[in-house]
């Protein structure tokens, strides 16, 4: 898959809701001819789409969006959100929001560990946590590396929100089963950390799927009929949702199995070859 996430450079946004219908292509067509042939865009909706153009003042915004009503939209046109970020702007978000997600890791390690100190080996559980974290984030970017190329969608400020949301999601639902985890730890003493785990994932799962398939209902009804603007938010929350719940269920408790058995360290060990093998 070609990654082709694309990072806010600086410019300007717009999302314009046309009254005629309008094609992509054509719209692609008359802003080239506008002279902005490197512009981007995208379609929210039948109607409404996200430009993104090179840094436009007052006066080029005004004669872009006329440009645009008489060429594809007689009907009119209207005009849904303008933004104008520089370069510096953009760079500095897309960092901050790096050591956003860095310190948000950190800090739910430190939490898990210290709140699971009573159990043995409660550095595995902010590990595990981790873990989890890591494969929602990853599933999230990878279906938006390959919608950017067949949809041309960008990553903006809305998806960096949208991940951080994500992210806190994901750990609540990990908290629970962990936390079922924890007191059937010491309600059976003597059974196995396996048999614990299943214990435990049969006991929230339940709850599991009823919060998530509640909340996957409400984010599918505000994306179909809320407003353009924020239907990238809501598509990473369903995206998000989807993966955080069967991370925390079966990637997150299956490490700390993994790691109570050594499988993990066999995994690092495989392939190595034994030393002093002789042909």
């Amino acid at each position: 898959v070609r990654f082709c996430l694309k990072l806010p450079a600086g410019g300007s946004t717009l999302t314009l809701e046309f009254q005629n219908n309008v094609g992509q292509t054509d719209l692609r067509q008359s802003l080239t001819s506008q002279g902005h042939a490197d512009a981007t865009v995208q379609k929210l909706g039948d109607r409404t789409f996200f430009i993104r153009t090179k840094e436009l003042s007052d006066d080029s915004k005004a004669a872009l969006i006329g440009a645009l009503e008489a060429n594809l939209s007689p009907a009119g046109l209207t005009e849904l959100s303008f933004d104008l970020v520089s370069p510096v702007v953009a760079s500095e978000t897309v960092v901050n929001a790096l050591y956003a997600v860095l310190a948000a890791a950190v800090g739910i390690f430190i939490y898990i560990w210290w709140a699971f100190r009573n159990v043995p080996s409660p550095f595995r559980y902010g590990a595990a946590a981790i873990v989890a974290l890591l494969h929602d984030t990853i599933i999230v970017i990878g279906i938006f590396s390959i919608l950017g190329a067949v949809l041309d969608m960008e990553v903006g400020t809305m998806f960096l929100i949208a991940i951080l949301t994500v992210i806190g999601y994901s750990v609540n639902d990990t908290i629970v089963v962990f936390d079922r985890i924890r007191e059937n730890v010491g309600n059976h003493p003597n059974r196995e950390l396996s048999e614990v785990v299943n214990l435990s994932i049969s006991e929230t799962i339940g709850r599991s799927l009823n919060t998530s398939i509640t909340l996957m209902i409400t984010l599918l009804a505000l994306y179909l009929f809320g407003g353009a603007t924020i239907r990238e938010f809501l598509l990473v929350l369903l995206i998000g949702v989807v993966a955080g719940t069967y991370s925390s269920i079966a990637i997150a408790s299956q490490v700390l199995i993994s790691w109570e058995y050594g499988d993990i360290g066999r995994l690092f060990r495989r392939g190595r070859q034994p030393q002093g093998a002789t042909a």
